[in-house]
């Protein structure tokens, strides 16, 4: 049951860090300056921002709720996995000591939420509490 329950808690916490990234990218103009800063200004089109911020609020929600998981737990793998690499020198120096000067301590933990995405699909058979899961049990004891 601890397995159940701890792929729950990182399903609903990398489900809901998309969902408040989602957020930014959707109310106001936060995503175009971070995309601006951190990512060399690749995706900073509003229009970008309003459609990647839509797109990651809905696959953030499918993820807390465990639906269509080979599917959103890539998408989601993709996006925190992804959204990591460019800020790697965070990672190995994030006290800006020796890198870089604009450390942000902040992003350290991107590399613990991009690990869990990754053990989310590689334990997703474990994971009894996701909806899709109790669906599916449901749809095969109906065809029994």
């Amino acid at each position: 049951m601890l397995r159940s329950i701890s792929l729950l808690i990182m399903r609903i916490g990398t489900g809901l860090l998309l969902v408040v990234w989602g957020l930014v990218r959707v109310v106001g103009e936060r995503g175009e300056m971070l995309a601006d800063k951190y990512y060399s200004g690749v995706g900073s089109q509003a229009v970008f921002q309003l459609a990647f911020g839509w797109a990651e609020i809905v696959l953030g929600l499918l993820v807390v709720l465990g639906l269509f998981r080979k599917y959103t737990l890539a998408g989601s793998a993709l996006i925190l996995v992804g959204g990591a690499l460019p800020i790697w020198r965070h990672f190995l120096d994030p006290f800006g000591e020796y890198l870089h000067e604009d450390a942000n301590i902040l992003f350290f933990p991107s590399i613990t939420v991009a690990g869990a995405a990754l053990a989310l699909i590689a334990f997703h058979e474990f994971d009894r509490l996701a909806l899709d899961n109790v669906f599916g049990k449901k749809k095969s004891s109906d065809s029994a």
